[in-house]
């Protein structure tokens, strides 16, 4: 039992972060949306192979495509002199996310350009003509206090209407998985406090988001067996999967997602396959 009943179904977002960073990741995304579960992809602007994902979403319009802001260990939009220190001379954020997300949260004069390199990054993405689905962050930095502070005082400008809340329950994690203990329950721990204080502004201002999500603990090791057992005991709700299918590095992800069995089970089970765009 993964919650208590929300609803009379179970609707699930099965969504791969990996939109764009690779021409494999995005040839897997194309595929596992064609031929398997997938349902939605978060795009980073600023990835390499950006532009070659944006061709695979145009060739799949049923795909719902987000923003996967990138504040952290990737490139930025903006140069560093204009940021004032927030990313390297090469643009690039730092790649801690201890050292990165204590700087962001003592250092008053990085506020602005966070919210300056937000705002440039969605507007890049608005220039790829693809309709925003959902927003979420690369490491879940888009919950960071200094980055979601900006989303939540500009959202309507930005045109946010869906927001990753990852609310992962350690629990039910434990229980279907194993290994990388404290890598899981430190994790937990930072992302419960970070969920706990954005999601009273989030419903405050009408932006929507999933009952849970799973796999941001279990990151790097979505495979078939872990999703297949999460299928079978997800409760009526709404949920999204998150997962980094690739053709290479991540190949068991794209396996999971290519699974017979569990489409087989989300039919059974009368699973409702959805996009951030239908909550």
């Amino acid at each position: 039992m993964v919650s208590e009943p929300t609803a009379k179904r179970i609707r699930l977002i099965i969504n791969a972060d990996a939109l764009g960073t690779t021409k494999s990741a995005n040839r897997a995304v194309e595929r596992a949306f064609r031929e398997g579960g997938l349902t939605s992809a978060s795009l980073t602007v600023t990835a390499s192979q950006a532009d070659d994902a944006v061709e695979v979403a145009k060739r799949n319009p049923g795909l719902g495509v987000g923003l996967h802001l990138m504040l952290i260990g990737g490139k930025s939009v903006l140069k560093g002199t204009e940021l004032g220190g927030l990313v390297h001379p090469y643009k690039e954020f730092g790649e801690s996310a201890v050292l990165t997300g204590v700087n962001y949260l003592i250092s008053r004069g990085l506020k602005a350009p966070i919210r300056q390199e937000i705002d440039a990054q969605i507007k890049r993405f608005r220039l790829t003509g693809l309709p925003l689905d959902h927003v979420n962050g690369y490491r879940n930095f888009h919950l960071h206090p200094t980055a979601f502070d900006a989303i939540r005082r500009d959202y309507h400008k930005w045109g946010i209407a869906r927001v990753r809340l990852p609310r992962d329950p350690l629990l039910t994690n434990l229980r279907l998985a194993w290994g990388r203990y404290f890598y899981r329950l430190s994790r937990a721990m930072v992302l419960s406090q970070l969920t706990a204080r954005a999601v009273g502004p989030l419903e405050r201002r009408g932006i929507r988001h999933t009952d849970l999500v799973f796999g941001v603990l279990q990151r790097g090791r979505m495979d078939e067996r872990f999703l297949l057992r999460l299928l079978e005991n997800l409760f009526p709700g709404t949920f999204e999967v998150c997962l980094h299918p690739d053709e290479e590095e991540h190949d068991h992800e794209l396996e999971a997602l290519l699974s017979t069995k569990a489409r087989e089970l989300i039919r059974q089970r009368q699973i409702e396959l959805i996009r951030y765009c239908d909550l």
